[in-house]
């Protein structure tokens, strides 16, 4: 793909909004691709805590309710591209349940996920949609080989490999390209000098990080 004079979205939670990163207008991921494929704009939908899947009981703040299903109406429709990075607060503290495939309602993480991609191939048919999954984490107690105990979570939750491989599955369905960052970004926090390299709290990155992550998606949306 020819990324030069292309405008993109970027549609994802507190990472995309830029927590961490000391010069956002800069350094922010979004902004390094604008800078270094010459895009047209690069806009930015970024709202942390924000999740795919619909929340059962309201959050505190109330801004972690904007979904990402609820926000895909609300995207500049002249974009080339539509980039998705979400899916690591449905795994830390969604209350939603993960659900099955088949689901296709956001009531449930697995439901959110097919929603969303039939939503956007639905809203913006002339558009390039690229999924992000969640990276590897360690955030404070939480470590991503296991389930978010956090209060409100279901008993079906999951190790967040279980949610990587939902949003893979589901862009496989939808022939919808899917970065794994998972297995494919060279940062993993639960390594400490990977976490003091390229984050601020094993889940934000920094401006380092910013930079691979950018790096990591150019690669990837060239070979599209």
């Amino acid at each position: 793909m020819e990324l030069q004079g292309k405008v993109v979205n970027f549609l994802g939670d507190s990472i995309t909004e830029g927590v961490g990163v000391s010069d956002r207008e800069n350094n922010r991921y979004d902004r390094v691709i604008l800078r270094k494929c010459g895009l047209k704009a690069a806009n930015n939908y970024g709202i942390g805590g924000t999740r795919l899947a619909h929340q059962i009981h309201p959050s505190e703040p109330p801004r972690y309710d904007l979904c990402f299903c609820g926000r895909a109406y609300n995207l500049d429709p002249e974009a080339d591209v539509i980039v998705v990075y979400g899916g690591v607060n449905d795994y830390i503290h969604g209350d939603a349940p993960f659900g099955a495939e088949g689901d296709t309602t956001p009531a449930t993480f697995c439901g959110g996920v097919e929603f969303l991609m039939t939503l956007l191939k639905q809203l913006y048919p002339d558009a390039a949609i690229v999924f992000m999954t969640p990276a590897r984490m360690r955030f404070f107690e939480l470590c991503d080989t296991q389930p978010s105990r956090r209060p409100g979570k279901q008993p079906d939750a999951k190790p967040l490999a279980a949610y990587v491989d939902v949003i893979k599955a589901a862009g496989a369905r939808h022939g919808i390209p899917v970065l794994d960052l998972y297995t494919k970004l060279p940062i993993d926090p639960k390594i400490e000098e990977d976490a003091q390299r390229y984050t601020v709290d094993g889940l934000h990155f920094n401006d380092a990080g910013h930079a691979v992550l950018a790096d990591c998606l150019i690669e990837f949306l060239k070979k599209l």
